[in-house]
């Protein structure tokens, strides 16, 4: 709820106290900073600290932030211009965003302020800025090609500024670092919200949730959009307001909440969860085809093919074993050998004949000395040939 927003449009607190007055069964409300005490920094303080940044910039800047902030992308518009540095976008969702946003009227951009990502690969880099996606450090985004050098305009050199204009979304830490670290390897002076003020956060705190809910007094509160310690957070946040604990509903995906004769309550729930496209398939994979993919990813795999008599059981020749993924030692597996046969004397001995429960106890005993020797859990597959 920005109390001075850059556009002027505040947030209708009136007409959420008209709402209330009216009766509200059941508010649904963003949970993701209800953690966080007080109230949002206001937007256009970001303003001034990309304009510093910018204005003390000796080559080009690059400022990554969400594809649908136009507030951001205004500012630093703004402060390019300010500084006669033309701008281009970079990245698909960037250049459609704020096409959009421009055709609507809400992207206000001066007259031969851009430029194409060609035109601006060839001007001097102190006459640059690039808005681009990435912030998250998205595998594919242009950001991340930039930091890998794999970006076919845009090659980041040394004493470039990029700019993160965003938070952290919980679970990206990784992959941002990643990007952060890349840059830096190629010179660049990566600025973030941990070093700079460049980023206020979109999601409202709990001052503001707190106003929500006394404006609105809703029979019933559902938390949406966060973490469970975020729900949870909100659902006290419920309670301090006079919302009873059995009115607050806490739900995930494929819960299914009724509202009847204006009380909301868990009733059931629908399978669900993730399709997976893997190429031009569409939900074939499942969690034991990623299961695999995961062990092979990290583990990698090994093969063992088998010769066996198909009466007596024993085996006709040495076993061959071979792997991938595992180890580049070509001695690696000589130790195993030895193992194998004595399991399939074993099992001739026994009067075992069956590939299955050869195959099977071959696995284990291969998976007992690589669980031994190497402490890894590789996949073991072995296969029986009958003669």
């Amino acid at each position: 709820m920005d109390q001075i927003p850059l556009d002027g449009r505040l947030t209708d607190l009136g007409g959420f106290a008209r709402l209330g007055h009216e009766g509200v069964d059941l508010l649904l409300s963003d949970s993701t900073n209800a953690e966080v005490p007080g109230f949002v920094t206001p937007e256009r303080e970001i303003g001034p600290v990309l304009d510093s940044i910018i204005r003390g910039a000796t080559r080009r800047v690059i400022v990554a932030c969400f594809a649908s902030h136009v507030h951001r992308v205004q500012q630093v518009l703004d402060s390019a211009a300010a500084h006669r540095r033309k701008v281009s976008f970079v990245g698909r969702s960037m250049v459609r965003n704020m096409g959009v946003a421009r055709d609507l009227g809400l992207l206000r951009i001066p007259a031969g302020l851009m430029v194409g990502l060609d035109e601006a690969a060839a001007m001097p880099p102190e006459r640059v800025v690039l808005v681009s996606t990435g912030s998250q450090g998205e595998p594919l985004s242009a950001l991340a090609r930039m930091a890998s050098r794999d970006h076919h305009q845009v090659r980041i050199e040394e004493d470039d500024t990029v700019i993160l204009a965003s938070s952290l979304v919980p679970g990206n830490e990784s992959a941002v670092y990643k990007v952060i670290n890349g840059l830096s390897r190629w010179g660049a002076t990566v600025i973030h919200k941990e070093v700079a003020m460049v980023h206020v956060s979109g999601h409202a705190p709990a001052g503001e949730l707190l106003f929500l809910l006394n404006a609105v007094r809703p029979r019933n509160l559902m938390p949406v959009h966060g973490e469970w310690r975020h729900l949870r957070a909100h659902a006290r946040l419920a309670e301090l307001t006079g919302v009873p604990t059995d009115r607050v509903v806490l739900a995930e995906d494929g819960v299914v909440v009724d509202l009847v004769d204006g009380v909301a309550r868990v009733t059931g729930k629908v399978d669900c969860g993730y399709v997976y496209v893997d190429g031009l398939a569409v939900g074939d994979v499942g969690e034991e085809s990623l299961k695999d993919r995961r062990i092979l990813g990290d583990e990698g795999f090994i093969a063992i093919t088998l010769v066996v008599d198909s009466v007596t059981g024993k085996i006709t020749g040495t076993p061959h074993v071979s792997g991938r993924g595992f180890s580049d030692e070509p001695a690696a597996f000589d130790a195993v050998l030895p193992l194998i046969v004595a399991e399939l004397d074993r099992a001739a001995a026994e009067g075992v004949a069956d590939t299955h429960r050869l195959a099977q106890m071959v696995r284990r005993a291969v998976g007992r000395w690589v669980s031994d020797t190497y402490r890894r859990r590789p996949m073991i597959i072995p296969t029986v040939i009958e003669v």
